[in-house]
């Protein structure tokens, strides 16, 4: 018999691919079925980013690059971070990887040892958990409260969970699944409480940062408080705001240091990724930005649509996300009808043939996470499934 790892038994499939097998399997089975399980944009890349492709294919750009991107790419993510939010790095501070997620982990391996801890605000990004046991570290849950303007850390906590065990404390906003996006009153007190504990870095996961709604604008830390720059790494990628989710490029910007050991360990493992992928995000990059403006014009609508159909005609809350295409209901009045957020997913994927996500997943019972990325012809037929579950639940 073949052994494995003991780490393998520290961590389990992503929860949003198990939901969206499952739905294959029933769809195979000849059940219709709604995915609005899966993170991603259902418009197609535009098209100068796949011509760019295109003319690298004929260019012959096709062989080995630099373990962490063209000095193209990395010069256009430093020029972009400059321009947009006059936050300055050379080259020698980015490194490209094989979508945001790898970055991530990179990140996370290439810094942690046995005992050290990561403060990860509740509800997370189903993967983080993950990276950090499988890089050697220790989650630790911040709870978040919604006082109407969406779930944000409790501040408080936050303070009293640092220790000299603590490396980094993640942030993801918009938030994935909330959509929640923080003031920058909200970063200003983050950065005074991380400014008492020089020892805590930061790790600022800005993949929907350019999907924001009603004019919202999104803000990095290090543009509140400048001081936290050395101990800041920013994760991003072009998969979300430019509909690129197969290309899989991501990157990191951060100290130098960090950065060559993100290197070095890419270097051992992936290497790069595609070449043709970081031709066609030089392009997504450069480009304009007409395809993000209207593209979040139609999410924003999608957005009113989804929340106003449940919210109004279900028990089902919600809390409108100021950004992401996600929407996090909370199922908690249904119980009694359901056992919990995972039996109300699970019957309304049976039942009703929509899959979504239990907030479980997202260390958040009682909720549940659907993504509203999908035409508007789709999501009203989701609506009007979810709704006649939801009226079959309390029997009429």
């Amino acid at each position: 018999m073949p052994t494995y790892a003991n780490r393998m038994s520290e961590i389990k499939p992503s929860p949003t691919i198990a939901l969206a097998q499952k739905a294959k399997e029933l769809k195979a089975n000849g059940k219709h079925i709604i995915s609005l399980a899966v993170g991603e944009p259902d418009a197609a890349t535009p098209e100068y980013i796949k011509l760019a492709a295109i003319k690298a294919i004929e260019n012959n750009l096709t062989k080995y690059t630099p373990v962490n991107g063209v000095i193209e790419l990395r010069e256009a993510i430093t020029r972009r971070y400059y321009n947009q939010k006059r936050l300055e790095y050379s080259t020698e501070q980015v490194t490209v990887g094989c979508g945001g997620k790898q970055v991530i982990f990179n990140a996370l391996f290439a810094s942690l040892n046995p005992g050290d801890e990561v403060l990860i605000p509740t509800p997370y990004w189903v993967s983080y958990p993950d990276m950090v046991k499988l890089a050697g570290g220790t989650p630790r849950f911040i709870t978040c409260e919604d006082n109407g303007d969406g779930l944000k850390p409790n501040y408080q906590q936050l303070e009293e969970m640092i220790n000299h065990k603590t490396k980094w404390l993640i942030l993801n906003y918009p938030n994935n699944p909330t959509g929640t996006i923080l003031s920058k009153q909200d970063l200003r007190k983050i950065a005074d409480i991380l400014l008492k504990h020089e020892h805590v870095q930061i790790l600022s996961d800005d993949i929907y940062e350019h999907i924001t709604f009603d004019n919202q604008i999104t803000t990095n830390i290090l543009e509140v408080e400048p001081r936290l720059y050395p101990r800041t790494f920013i994760a991003n990628g072009v998969s979300k705001a430019y509909a690129m989710t197969g290309w899989r490029l991501g990157y990191g910007l951060g100290n130098k240091d960090l950065i060559k050991k993100i290197n070095t360990l890419q270097s051992q493992t992936t290497y790069h990724t595609s070449s043709i992928s970081q031709y066609a995000a030089i392009a997504a990059l450069t480009g304009t930005d007409e395809f993000i403006k209207q593209h979040t014009a139609l999410l924003q609508k999608k957005r009113d649509l989804i929340v106003n159909a449940l919210h109004n005609n279900t028990k089902l809350c919600c809390t409108p996300p100021n950004g992401s295409f996600y929407a996090f209901f909370c199922c908690e009045k249904y119980l009694g009808k359901i056992k919990n957020d995972v039996d109300f997913a699970t019957l309304l994927l049976e039942r009703e043939g929509v899959a979504v996500v239990p907030g479980s997943a997202f260390g958040m019972p009682l909720y549940f996470r659907l993504s509203f990325a999908l035409n508007e012809d789709t999501l009203k037929d989701a609506c009007e499934r979810i709704q006649r579950f939801c009226k079959n639940l309390i029997g009429h």
